[in-house]
């Protein structure tokens, strides 16, 4: 996998995204997991995250507040299910903009390191085909994408450190 995010259906249900980083996994793990980080990167250019609450434990939650470059809110939440640091987080997440039942996904988060790269694969499971092929068409690729872009910034180790 390169540098680029891959995005691609899975079944009926999933979308898996991928996406490698030149960093060690501790620390692309404490960029999903630290509000001070998760502030920086997530989210589209133009994005700003408002308000990031993270309890990280089994059953805690998280939420985003975002505000988009048109002023536009969105919030997103979660609860988490599973947390093995630095390998892998597991959230049932929603976009609250959606019915809660619809726009529910089970978010499988997991990090390989090899050679100082670290690749974050990432599986979104829908209640639904609609719903994922929404999902797909709504501009969520870009959106990522452009957050990993910002996500790499962050977790740029400087050469020679």
């Amino acid at each position: 996998m390169g540098r680029t995010l891959s995005v691609a259906k899975s079944g009926d249900l999933e979308i898996v995204m991928t996406r490698s980083f030149d960093a060690p996994r501790a620390l692309v793990f404490d960029a999903w997991t630290k509000p001070e980080l998760v502030r920086r990167w997530f989210g589209p250019h133009g994005t700003e995250v408002l308000e990031c609450e993270i309890d990280l434990r089994v059953g805690g939650r998280w939420r985003y507040l975002l505000r988009h470059g048109d002023g536009m809110e969105m919030v997103l939440r979660g609860v988490y299910q599973e947390i093995e640091r630095p390998e892998r987080l597991v959230s049932l997440e929603v976009n609250e903009d959606c019915d809660a039942s619809e726009g529910q996904a089970l978010a499988i988060l997991t990090l390989v390191e090899r050679d100082g790269i670290t690749t974050v694969t990432q599986v979104l499971k829908y209640g639904s085909q609609r719903i994922r092929d929404a999902v797909l068409e709504s501009g969520m690729e870009r959106g990522v994408g452009e957050g990993y872009d910002r996500l790499a910034e962050v977790v740029a180790v400087p050469a020679g450190a």
